[in-house]
């Protein structure tokens, strides 16, 4: 796998709270499933996925440091967002995105 162990580790800390939380090799990286769903991926050359709540894509997607996830050569689905690793440097960055991803699961129950 070819994916920053310090960003899986500084995830895996971000959703320490959580007991419904599983890891799962995925998108050539490291992937964090929350309550079945995907929330979080570090992804291959340090790389940083969220899946977020859809209606809210076009908002997050203003934001410093951001795009719409691509995986190969595939544009994903709205939601899906690529974060550059400047934009998740500080734990509190970091959690920001984290509950971004969470929200839907959340949601969901």
């Amino acid at each position: 796998m070819a994916f920053d162990p310090l960003l899986a580790e500084r995830i895996r800390a971000a959703l320490s709270g959580r007991r419904d939380v599983r890891e799962v090799n995925m998108f050539g990286g490291l992937s964090f499933m929350v309550s079945g769903q995907l929330a979080a991926s570090a992804t291959p050359k340090g790389g940083f996925m969220v899946k977020a709540d859809a209606a809210r894509a076009e908002e997050l997607l203003k934001r410093p440091g951001t795009s719409r996830a691509v995986i190969g050569k595939r544009t994903m689905s709205t939601g899906w967002i690529a974060v550059e690793a400047e934009q998740i440097a500080a734990d509190e960055q970091l959690a920001f995105w984290i509950g971004e991803a969470t929200r839907p699961v959340q949601a969901s129950q």
